[in-house]
């Protein structure tokens, strides 16, 4: 019988509170799409608010005003999440290709992208306008 001393930490997971956050609605709506686009609208609540912790690498931010176009973040990229737009000597980042590893930002020798703590990523178009920074 292997299993025997598993019993007592079987138990005491069992009493314990889950560790993850709960299902950000109260209850399971029929398209999460739209309860989505609801909350961005301000029309719903997640329920509970997710706390991000301090440092926390979500959706990339970008101040196109501050970047100089030296490509730094483009050759450190190891997704290759980054274009370089030779017209207007600015860079476009495809979201859906980060991995949100942050190299670009300590690349940048002027500090034109930041980590924000946005998570909610998903969306129906890889190349819709939430998709693509610019």
């Amino acid at each position: 019988m292997s299993f025997l001393p598993a019993i007592p930490e079987v138990l005491r997971q069992f009493f314990k509170r889950p560790a993850t956050n709960l299902f950000p609605a109260k209850y399971l709506p029929s398209s999460v799409t739209k309860y989505l686009k609801s909350v961005q609208e301000g029309n719903a609540v997640i329920n509970p608010p997710v706390e991000t912790p301090p440092n926390f690498r979500g959706k990339i931010l970008y101040d196109r005003d501050t970047c100089i176009g030296c490509k730094l973040c483009i050759r450190v990229c190891p997704a290759n999440a980054i274009e370089f737009l030779p017209d207007t000597k600015k860079v476009r980042i495809f979201v859906t290709q980060c991995i949100f590893c942050s190299q670009c930002n300590d690349a940048c020798p002027v500090d034109a992208l930041h980590m924000s703590d946005e998570f909610l990523l998903a969306d129906e178009d890889r190349y819709s306008e939430n998709m693509i920074v610019e």
